[in-house]
């Protein structure tokens, strides 16, 4: 069974999402193993939303935000 593409613009937010996190995640000098472990989701599902391959559901973005010690505007914003 195949799914569909998100739209371009959709696609093209989740890697500016990803980059933002991938690098507050470095800024705050963690590995992707321990912002998975504070949040309590898969190594894989880090590296997923990093690199755009996943959509995150809002729980998992703001408990990521609140890892990182950002507010959820500043992980999506524009």
């Amino acid at each position: 069974m195949s799914r569909e593409l998100p739209p371009a613009w959709v696609l093209a937010r989740r890697r500016v999402i990803g980059a933002r996190v991938r690098d507050a995640r470095a800024d705050a000098g963690l590995t992707q193993e321990v912002l998975a472990q504070r949040v309590g989701i898969d190594l894989k599902t880090v590296h997923r939303i990093e690199y755009a391959m996943s959509d995150p559901t809002l729980s998992v973005l703001l408990q990521i935000a609140a890892a990182l010690g950002l507010s959820l505007a500043e992980l999506v914003r524009e």
